[in-house]
């Protein structure tokens, strides 16, 4: 029975790659979605569509690009746009320190030591979990964890596109998750709270309100995508059939021991001095209460791991003798941007076509249209907690960021559902988790252009199907266990946070 079904599953994944592989280059295809939603926009436009604000009760019209107002819009936004776009200048300075890291060998050198030390047979898990855990940098992880997680599976003669997946599933499926505080949960809550203030003034939801299930959510998705990863990607990839790596390369020579050393000790003395920086009460790096979560430092995360990657990589460069001149440092840093110049290309179309949905009001009006829907269905207790989980997950096919949709979706679900007891922070949650499950199957995804580029460094022939294909699995079953323990939680009466229950009472 098994069999049968893994056999099924297979055959399923290998028609959603096929398909989707026949799909034209992304740039293409982002190009035919602008001009869909140009013939989109422009018809509701006509047909007078509009739809109220949730936040602040204001009608927003569905603006066509055809109009006068449009047409100043496309042109007069577009260099805007892209220099604007807010993924591409973390993947460009993340990239400039990791890259040179990899020129310098750095990261090999790393690889090495955690290969020689670490069980082969808890690597998936392991990579999942870092994956999971890396959203404590935010945005950071997606550009981090998947290409350090190809390159170990493939010094352990893996195959690396099943590193990768393990590492943006476990990034992007579990963004919301952590052991941690992390700047995702001040972020949802302030928004929870303002939502919250329609029922009573005094209902607030803080950064720890959802830590216990948070917590218990690491564990959980750690084994999912372990499994996942095990049972079903890399027996359906098969052995990897490019440039197999020799055992004499993953043995490190006395230079890179060296080398490693003097980088962890530089590293050791520059995480010494950002501590001192902010751990001081009145460090400006701390918000006006004396707190980390939020803070300037928190949304300075992107340049203080750059700092760190740099510093690491040059003084390893120096001790190995691969940097002989400071000219060697731009030098090295050329080469990692001409790594990922596919990217840029890639970024200036997608930029334009999500800055020309959000303009169009579009995205608004489905939201909204969406989770009325749902309130009209008049489902009670759970079956409409669950149901909010699942439309949370659909539109964020189409609305992609966890804040932006949560703008939309909080002002109309937690006073709704707060009417009924529901705590805020339990309905907060609920959207945490179908926000995070479908990060990993949504072309919106601003950091996807950015994973098939990495990805083509194994498979020249891996596309948008490809990467479909192998975050599907992890997606629907990080889903279907999640709503399992997110009900289990509710009907044994677990706090899901420090004193905190889904009902106010």
């Amino acid at each position: 029975m098994t069999s049968r079904l893994n056999n099924v599953i297979f055959k399923f994944l290998q028609f959603v790659e096929r398909v989707g592989n026949k799909f034209p280059h992304p740039f293409m295809i982002f190009l035919y979605l602008i001009l869909g939603l140009f013939v989109i926009a422009a018809i509701a436009s006509s047909l007078g569509a509009s739809v109220i604000h949730p936040g602040t009760g204001e009608e927003m019209m569905i603006k066509s690009f055809l109009s006068g107002e449009g047409i100043q819009y496309m042109f007069g936004s577009m260099i805007e746009n892209f220099t604007g776009f807010y993924p591409l200048g973390v993947v460009l300075v993340l990239i400039l320190g990791i890259g040179m890291a990899q020129q310098v060998g750095l990261l090999d050198a790393v690889m090495k030591r955690l290969i020689l030390g670490a069980p082969k047979r808890i690597v998936p898990y392991a990579v999942v979990f870092t994956g999971i855990i890396g959203n404590i940098a935010s945005d950071a992880a997606f550009v981090i964890i998947p290409p350090l997680a190809g390159m170990a599976f493939y010094a352990l003669g893996r195959h690396p596109l099943a590193g990768m997946a393990a590492g943006f599933a476990g990034g992007g499926a579990g963004f919301t998750a952590n052991i941690l505080i992390a700047g995702t949960d001040a972020l949802l809550s302030g928004i929870t709270s303002e939502a919250a203030k329609a029922v009573d003034p005094n209902l607030f939801v803080t950064s720890v309100d959802n830590w216990f299930f948070m917590v218990a959510s690491v564990f959980l998705l750690t084994f999912l995508g372990g499994f996942i990863t095990e049972r079903i990607i890399e027996p359906r990839l098969g052995e990897f059939k490019g440039n197999k790596a020799k055992e004499d390369e993953f043995v490190l020579t006395s230079i890179e021991k060296k080398g490693l050393l003097v980088s962890l000790i530089a590293t050791i003395v520059y995480i010494g001095a950002v501590l001192a920086l902010i751990l001081p009460s009145g460090s400006p790096m701390r918000n006006e209460e004396g707190g980390l979560v939020p803070s300037p430092f928190l949304s300075s995360i992107v340049p203080f791991i750059f700092i760190m990657f740099v510093i690491a990589s040059v003084s390893y460069g120096v001790a190995v003798k691969k940097i002989q001149s400071t000219s060697d440092v731009p030098k090295f840093m050329t080469e990692a941007i001409k790594d990922i110049s596919g990217y840029i290309v890639l970024v200036f179309v997608a930029a334009q076509f999500i800055a020309y949905f959000n303009w169009s009001n579009l995205g608004l009006w489905l939201g909204v249209n969406g989770a009325n829907l749902l309130q009209e269905m008049n489902l009670t207790g759970l079956p409409i907690i669950v149901g909010f989980i699942i439309l949370t997950a659909f539109l964020n096919l189409f609305i992609f960021g966890g804040a932006e949709k949560w703008l939309i979706m909080a002002p109309i679900f937690v006073p709704m559902l707060a009417m009924i007891d529901y705590n805020p922070a339990f309905v907060q949650l609920a959207y945490r988790i179908g926000d995070s499950s479908t990060n990993i199957i949504t072309p919106l995804n601003v950091y996807v252009p950015m994973l098939l580029t990495f990805m083509k460094r194994y498979d020249k022939k891996a596309g948008f199907g490809t990467l479909l294909s192998l975050m599907i699995p992890y997606s629907f079953m990080f889903l279907f266990f999640w709503i399992i323990l997110f009900v289990a939680w509710a009907l044994l009466g677990l706090p899901i946070g420090p004193g905190v229950y889904q009902t106010l009472n």
